[in-house]
């Protein structure tokens, strides 16, 4: 406690626009109507970021985006929720990156332009920085294209300086699942995928295979309404979800990963961090966007 952030959150800035309604889009200038439309806070990293923040972590961030009305729009948002962003960099030379989602309550469609969400690299980085932080976390690796190279290096400066680490990779566009993941899972104190990443990172479709075929020492499993499960070392323990009215699961997981990391900092063992990681995943679906209905501590205890 006597560093200034319990976390530093390392990765992409980019903004929503989440429309929503039980439509399909079709080409050849076919014009359907929606419900509703919600400009909001976007990309896995930010989304977890004010997920622990709403939860009362002291966070900072350290990503990119372009000198736009979306990239100062990120950033004004972020600091509203108490975030540092004092690290963050603007490059006038990049658009910032945009997701459109087509949400229908459980599941969505999803269009992302990558534009600055790619540019990080390592030598943005100020590794001074990093000894404020007592936490690491790196979202969305397979976007992080100009970073990866240097994330090992990321890693190793962290360590050095006492960070614990964690990563939640997100899907891989290009459904090669390597860049080097294994070496960085190696390093690495938490995953956090869901089934379908976690499989096709270990190369088993066995799910409790998998969870033992990757060297974390530590494996939290988002498993959507059923709940997930974890690893920690040889033993696996599982929670289940609770019910709520989804309107948007945007960002669900991310809120996953912001109450699993808020229970590990706190010193609860695997299965308390579990439920409360559950909790905080299924609240956030209230609202449209990833950040609207993220719980606070008091509201996510009371489901515990």
């Amino acid at each position: 406690m006597d560093k200034p952030f319990d976390v530093i959150v390392v990765g992409e800035l980019n903004a929503d626009l989440v429309l929503t309604g039980d439509v399909t889009p079709a080409f050849g200038q076919v014009e359907k109507l929606i419900d509703d439309a919600t400009l909001t806070i976007g990309s896995s990293s930010a989304i977890f970021a004010c997920g622990a923040a709403r939860l009362g972590l002291r966070v900072a961030f350290i990503g990119k985006v372009g000198a736009d009305e979306f990239g100062r729009y990120m950033l004004r948002e972020l600091n509203g929720r108490g975030i540092d962003t004092s690290q963050a960099v603007v490059d006038s030379a990049l658009k910032t990156g945009l997701t459109v989602i087509l949400s229908r309550g459980n599941d969505r469609a999803i269009l992302t332009f990558l534009g600055s969400i790619a540019a990080l690299r390592y030598s943005d980085i100020n590794p001074d920085f990093l000894a404020q932080g007592r936490h690491l976390h790196i979202g969305s690796y397979y976007l992080l294209d100009q970073l990866r190279p240097g994330i090992l290096a990321l890693f190793d400066a962290a360590q050095a300086k006492g960070l614990t680490l964690s990563i939640d990779t997100n899907y891989d566009p290009s459904e090669q699942w390597e860049g080097g993941i294994r070496d960085v899972l190696e390093r690495v104190n938490i995953f956090l995928p869901n089934n379908t990443e976690l499989c096709a990172i270990a190369g088993v479709n066995d799910l409790e295979a998998a969870l033992h075929a990757l060297p974390t020492q530590i494996i939290a499993v988002k498993q959507g309404a059923k709940g997930a499960l974890a690893r920690s070392g040889k033993t696996i323990v599982r929670a289940a979800s609770i019910p709520v009215d989804v309107v948007d699961t945007t960002g669900a997981g991310d809120s996953f990963d912001a109450g699993f990391i808020y229970g590990f900092l706190k010193g609860w063992n695997t299965e308390q961090s579990l439920r409360l990681a559950c909790v905080c995943g299924a609240l956030s679906t209230r609202a449209a966007g990833g950040t609207s209905a993220q719980p606070t501590l008091d509201e996510a205890q009371r489901w515990l």
